[in-house]
């Protein structure tokens, strides 16, 4: 994409991407296993994105913690799914309903997240050092370790994701 593509998207999104996804965006962004930010009909969205979530798109990604910190607020209130992951865009799918996620928006704007709801329910980070505390992985991290087999990055009771 050209700079001047990934400002359109931008200002029509009403956000601002975090400097190494813009510049992934500015320098590589040819697809692969990465879902690609695209011009369409309806204007700049991700393919393979739902677009429920571009009405949450300005709001701060949640940090996972919250939603227990909320509960009634969180818990059973409609779209409550949809605003988990509120501020963040699915990167690529990892088979068997999981996906890796980064937060666009927020505290958190520029960090790489696991979904794990297919099966437990959890957004966790994706960590160096899950025991000890680490944060969560920036984008550039992320991409600089490639995108082969990360499961060491997900916490000890993960396991191996399916499509890694």
């Amino acid at each position: 994409m050209t700079a001047a593509e990934v400002a359109e998207a931008e200002e029509e999104l009403g956000i601002r991407f975090p400097p190494a996804y813009r510049s992934y965006l500015t320098e590589v962004s040819s697809g692969g296993r990465l879902h690609r930010l695209v011009k369409g009909p309806a204007g700049w969205w991700w393919d393979e994105n739902d677009t429920v979530q571009r009405d949450l798109l300005r709001l701060p990604f949640p940090h996972p913690d919250s939603y227990a910190a909320d509960g009634g607020l969180w818990g059973g209130a409609d779209g409550y799914e949809d605003r988990e992951t509120a501020g963040a865009v699915v990167l690529q799918d990892n088979g068997c309903g999981f996906a890796t996620l980064l937060a666009l928006t927020g505290p958190l704007a520029g960090t790489v997240w696991w979904d794990g709801r297919a099966t437990c329910e959890l957004i966790v980070p994706l960590s160096f050092d899950h025991p000890g505390g680490a944060p969560p992985l920036t984008f550039q991290e992320w991409r600089d370790l490639g995108l082969t087999d990360l499961s060491h990055l997900l916490g000890p009771d993960w396991g191996r994701p399916a499509d890694f």
